[in-house]
């Protein structure tokens, strides 16, 4: 076996969120390339969870609905698997020494506590919460210096900027060319979505992602997300990242250097190419993507976003030029309102009207701590609560 083989086959993960979407991909790099895992975390899919687990061989499995952990517990009962739960699991599990890469794939702010455990812990980390860098992201980034511990993005977006950035200096970048799908619905008016389903703003065009995510993604909040990190991860002050929607995702992203030329990374729009890149990052193996061809394609379109029809992805770039907690306030308030519209309580334009009306509600406050931001995601909540009584 060659060196590199040796190498990939001797790392070992840990992993969180691997029932979801990114984490059974995350999955499927590490049985194609002999990854070790030593713990994965789910939300409430017991079953997945045990398949899993007897196929990894695992340490330790949590899950987090600790209604679940009895079921848990009894499927594993024959293992010598350590079985976890709720917030403390994740925690134990981020904090364990037995990895060396702690791959965060969960869905809200339940993931920014786990990833300040593994910072403070000086594991590096590959990232796929978004939430982790909205609501807290100059506490985590400066906590990851402190520390000397690496993020390595997992986004498609941001993993194209990371790797458009390999071999240049960073200060020789002028700007952050961030892409967009535009979405299921791309070219609409407000007036045209005042009856969107369920149903139509979960039919993506492109990518096969969570539900929560893919209604981010028709809202347009997800790329205000993606704008939030991209600031923090890259350090680029707002008016030197430029949305522009590509409809059909194969310019994940791009870096403009200060002598105007531009540097892109391209692709099929698969997550498993940013997923393995970040796991196996600084090499490049084989993955199990369809190639790149342009001739199939014949043709890339670009376009301005809307930003007044998306009022999510307006009001996010609003928070992070505001900065303290407003990126958090919205980042909770929409995952309240995404809540409700997948349970049929609110409207689609429901959920930017409530994004942008919490912009207004509350005053500047701190986010230099968790705790200045578990409470300001837990006044967002009960502010959106509020509006829909």
């Amino acid at each position: 076996m060659c060196e590199r083989n040796v190498l990939r086959n001797m790392k070992t993960i840990s992993l969180i969120g691997s029932t979801g979407s990114i984490g059974t991909q995350t999955l499927d790099v590490c049985r194609k390339h002999g990854i070790k895992v030593n713990a994965l975390a789910a939300n409430s899919n017991t079953a997945l969870l045990e398949a899993q687990a007897r196929e990894f061989s695992v340490n330790a499995v949590c899950i987090f609905d600790k209604t679940r952990y009895g079921d848990m517990k009894s499927r594993l009962a024959d293992t010598d698997i350590k079985v976890l739960s709720g917030m403390d699991g994740l925690c134990n599990i981020a904090a364990s020494g037995e990895h060396d890469l702690f791959v965060n794939s969960v869905v809200g702010m339940v993931g920014l506590l786990p990833t300040l455990t593994a910072i403070n812990a000086g594991t590096d980390i590959a990232l796929a919460n978004k939430e982790t860098l909205v609501a807290g992201g100059q506490l985590v980034m400066s906590s990851a210096a402190g520390k000397g511990v690496r993020i390595f993005p997992i986004d498609s977006e941001h993993s194209a900027i990371f790797q458009c950035l390999q071999g240049n200096k960073h200060e020789q970048m002028k700007k952050i060319i961030l892409t967009a799908s535009g979405g299921p619905f791309f070219g609409k008016k407000k007036k045209d979505l005042e009856n969107v389903t369920v149903e139509q703003a979960l039919d993506h065009p492109n990518w096969s992602m969570g539900n929560k995510i893919t209604i981010d993604s028709a809202t347009l909040m997800n790329k205000g997300l993606e704008f939030i990190e991209a600031h923090w991860l890259f350090g680029v002050a707002p008016e030197n990242i430029e949305i522009v929607v590509n409809r059909e995702s194969v310019l994940h992203s791009a870096v403009e250097f200060n002598d105007n030329s531009v540097i892109g990374q391209m692709g099929v729009p698969d997550m498993k190419i940013p997923i393995q890149y970040a796991i196996l990052y600084p090499e490049r193996f084989e993955c199990d993507v369809k190639p790149l061809s342009f001739t199939d394609y014949g043709t890339l379109t670009f376009a301005k976003p809307d930003y007044e029809t998306f009022d999510c992805l307006r009001s996010c770039i609003e928070a992070i030029k505001r900065g303290g907690a407003y990126p958090c306030i919205v980042n909770a308030v929409n995952e309240e309102a995404v809540r409700l519209f997948l349970e049929k309580k609110i409207s689609f334009l429901d959920i930017g009207r409530a994004v942008s009306d919490s912009l207004s509600a509350f005053g500047h406050m701190p986010a230099d701590s968790y705790e200045d931001i578990e409470k300001a995601d837990r006044m967002a909540r009960e502010f959106l609560k509020k509006l829909f009584e």
